[in-house]
């Protein structure tokens, strides 16, 4: 029997996005076509693949068993076949896609334009905000480089940790928490306090470590960035806690003052992520080398 290698494109794209219509998206062909490929790869391997449940479609415990593999075998054959032409940069008229979170943009964010001029002034770069649900852009090459504190687990996502990020306070000149003798955890926690979260989620990781200290702090608001963040800080007696590379600016052009944690809290990390599809792509891997580059570069490790 002749191995059509469009099937297992077919098959890898079905299990990721767990639906006909979505795989059909994904590799931009009709449902039909998405269809017809599938009862292909029903009868080769002699097993459903996808079985209806309800409105929704659910793998099989053998589909679920070779997902792992079939990425890698499709990995494989793209690094085989890909093209191992020279980059010239003069030449390369490219635009790349970055979901970066914002204070990764603001702080990292022109030094990576200024480098990606400066070697191929045909490329354009497009930051977009991140969405406060999952959303699989980064799969279907919608985006180029994410670059945020989660590290992903999909396994055809490749993952870097290029940094990590310490967290600060932020309060404006005069906040009463800059007259403390002595910052403490206790003072620290029954402040008022304004959260960052494009999800709107009240409590984080910090919340995690303060009840482990048997404290609880009292979150008023949160908003969906941290220039909004900021502004509330600046305004009122909010107390907002951030990465310390997002706040340099803030310090000076804000008047905000900016202290330290009075308790120990992990850095957090710092990931830039990419679909396996680009991990030869010579034009996407200099573009990670200078983002790996541009965040050091602004203090982020």
């Amino acid at each position: 029997m002749q191995l059509d290698l469009n099937l297992l494109t077919a098959l890898d794209a079905l299990l990721e996005e767990g639906s006909v219509a979505g795989a059909a998206a994904r590799l931009h062909v009709t449902a039909p076509a998405m269809s017809r490929s599938l009862g292909r790869i029903r009868h080769v391997t002699g097993d459903q693949i996808l079985v209806r449940t309800g409105r929704t479609m659910t793998p099989t415990p053998y589909a679920l068993a070779v997902r792992a593999q079939v990425h890698e075998l499709l990995h494989q054959v793209h690094g085989v076949l890909a093209p191992s032409r020279a980059l010239d940069l003069t030449t390369l008229e490219r635009t790349f896609t970055l979901r970066w979170h914002d204070s990764l943009v603001a702080v990292s964010g022109p030094a990576l334009l200024t480098a990606v001029r400066g070697q191929a002034p045909g490329v354009r770069l497009r930051f977009v905000a991140e969405s406060s649900v999952d959303t699989p852009e980064l799969r279907r090459g919608e985006v180029d480089l994410e670059a945020n504190a989660s590290r992903p687990s999909a396994p055809d996502i490749r993952a870097e940790k290029v940094g990590e990020a310490r967290l600060v306070i932020l309060v404006r000149q005069g906040h009463p928490l800059t007259r403390a003798e002595t910052l403490t955890a206790q003072t620290y926690a029954a402040a008022e306090h304004i959260t960052v979260s494009r999800r709107g989620n009240l409590s984080n990781a910090l919340d995690d470590t303060l009840a482990r200290l048997g404290l609880t702090r009292r979150v008023v608001a949160t908003v969906p960035t941290e220039a909004a963040a900021l502004a509330f800080a600046r305004d009122s007696d909010l107390v907002v806690t951030l990465p310390e590379t997002a706040t340099r600016s803030a310090v000076t052009d804000l008047g905000l003052d900016a202290l330290p944690l009075p308790f120990e809290l992990p850095a957090a990390p710092v990931y830039l992520s990419w679909h396996q599809r680009y991990e030869t792509d010579n034009a996407h891997t200099w573009l990670r080398g200078l983002a790996r580059e541009a965040l050091t570069l602004s203090g982020t490790p």
